[in-house]
């Protein structure tokens, strides 16, 4: 407490000290103008003296207050009288007229003086008006500008530096109403037991520490950040002066932008993740619901084939018929737990990329071996250049790539159509196209259809909407990158691009 209150008395005496110069700066000047006018004081010429010394007064108040300014104005007729108006060192006037230029003169100092100092007054004010609006203008356009909390607070702290010199500090609220996060530009501000005084702050709505009436013996002065639907937090400024009371306008409403600023990243993060949970909860029903339709589907099947195998007794080729039935149900379980298990491992970052020389014909045919029974209904196509080098590509991860594009295809290319699958080598680049002539992707899901979980509306194949998530997460682990597009007359391509060296003797 001792520490603010020296503080206060020496900005009042320091003050005071500016007061007491101006007043002794406007006897000084009058002084010496008198003293040099002196050598008219026995001449007829003393009403010039009289016009010299109103023009000293109108300089004077163009740098001084009104009070000096009056000082000066009384002052100068004093020592006219006194000095230059017979009877010379008295204050007896001995013409009318000269008594009426003695009345006119002191008149036209007072009111030349108020008036001058007046205008003055109004065109500093003037002026920092227009600099305070500037400044409040340029905050408004760097807060605009702005994008995040920490963004935020950085365009404030350098405001406030700029135009109060005071460095401040900022607790804000985690959406509770409680303060948990201190942010400050300047690491050696002293902050140690500042909380207590902020919670104080945050809680009553009113200034507290330095220079106010809710001092707590601290050096900083804390202001409450008030917005319109919430209360972002509060400020704390180390200023070795209280903000001037012709300020404390500009200074509220200095306040009120940075608060409103906050106020607005605060709310975008609530929305924000009012959004995440909305989504998180729809996704968990579309793979809730998902699942249980893909794994009804081949359980049933199992349950119902083992039961007319346990139960029955079916002709060798009707049990060979349930046997292949259970077989294709458990390849789309595991092709399910498959799916399951790569986007967890896209998720956590766990994906390895083992690069190795491989051959593209050994990978597509291991590809198509897996799905002849889903191709078969199709006329696959496939392209590739005769002079096709060894690429270095991760052989699973890529067989994985192509399979999900290919049964992709298949599921909504209809029967008898072709499948192209063309592949090329440009430069240091593997690029693969998988073309089908089905009804195409709607163009407002292209940028979509990579997307986990994502499905078309009406989409009536199966499945969790895993397949192309999962492709472009193994491209891009290769560095590489997928796309999709419309072909003409109908149906879609997928075309992967890897950046892939080839072999030579010093890297075989």
């Amino acid at each position: 407490m001792k520490r603010i209150n020296d503080r206060h008395a020496k900005w009042c005496k320091l003050t005071d000290t500016k007061k007491i110069r101006s007043y002794f700066l406007s006897v000084l000047i009058i002084g010496l103008t008198a003293i040099l006018c002196s050598p008219l004081a026995n001449t007829q010429s003393y009403h010039v003296v009289s016009y010299i010394l109103l023009f000293v007064v109108s300089i004077i108040s163009t740098f001084l207050g009104i009070g000096p300014v009056l000082l000066a104005s009384t002052l100068s007729a004093v020592l006219w009288n006194y000095y230059f108006i017979p009877p010379h060192f008295t204050f007896h006037i001995e013409k009318t007229e000269d008594l009426l230029i003695f009345g006119l003169f002191f008149i036209i100092a007072l009111v030349n003086g108020i008036l001058t100092t007046r205008v003055i007054r109004q065109e500093k004010v003037a002026r920092e008006r227009e600099k305070r609006t500037n400044a409040l203008f340029q905050l408004t356009k760097e807060l605009s500008r702005a994008s995040g909390t920490d963004e935020v607070l950085k365009v404030a702290a350098n405001q406030m530096v700029g135009h109060f010199s005071g460095v401040p500090a900022f607790f804000l609220q985690d959406g509770n109403n409680k303060l948990v996060r201190l942010w400050t530009r300047d690491e050696s501000l002293s902050i140690s037991g500042s909380f207590n005084t902020a919670m104080w702050v945050f809680a009553n709505l009113q200034p507290a520490g330095a220079y106010t009436q809710n001092s707590f013996s601290d050096p900083l002065t804390y202001y409450p950040l008030l917005g319109t639907r919430l209360n972002p937090g509060v400020v704390a400024i180390h200023n070795s002066l209280p903000v001037p009371e012709e300020q404390q306008s500009y200074w509220d409403t200095f306040l009120a932008q940075i608060s409103n600023a906050l106020e607005r990243e605060f709310l975008g993060e609530m929305a924000q993740k009012v959004r995440f949970l909305d989504e998180s909860d729809r996704l968990y029903k579309t793979l809730f619901n998902s699942i249980s339709h893909e794994l009804r589907i081949p359980v049933a099947t199992i349950m119902g084939a083992s039961d007319s195998i346990l139960n029955s007794s079916p002709s060798p080729r009707f049990q060979s018929e349930l046997c292949h039935e259970i077989f294709t149900a458990s390849l789309r379980l595991n092709r399910l737990i498959e799916n399951l298990l790569n986007i967890s491992r896209l998720e956590s970052g766990h994906i390895s990329v083992r690069l190795d020389w491989c051959d593209i014909n050994d990978l597509i045919n291991k590809v198509l071996e897996d799905l002849e029974a889903e191709l078969q209904p199709f006329s696959l196509q496939v392209l590739i250049p005769e002079d096709m080098p060894l690429v270095k590509i991760d052989f699973g991860l890529m067989e994985q790539v192509l399979y999900n594009l290919l049964f992709n295809s298949t599921q909504y290319a209809p029967a008898g159509s072709a499948i192209d699958l063309t592949v090329a080598y440009t430069g240091k680049e593997l690029k693969m196209d998988i073309t089908d002539r089905g009804p195409g992707l709607p163009e407002k899901y292209i940028e979509r259809v990579f997307s986990k979980f994502f499905r078309a509306d009406g989409s009536k194949t199966g499945g969790l909407g895993l397949g192309l998530s999962i492709v472009k997460g193994f491209v891009e682990a290769h560095n590489g990158s997928v796309s999709a597009a419309n072909v003409t007359p109908c149906g879609a391509q997928f075309t992967l691009r890897i950046p892939s060296e080839i072999p030579s003797i010093s890297n075989v």
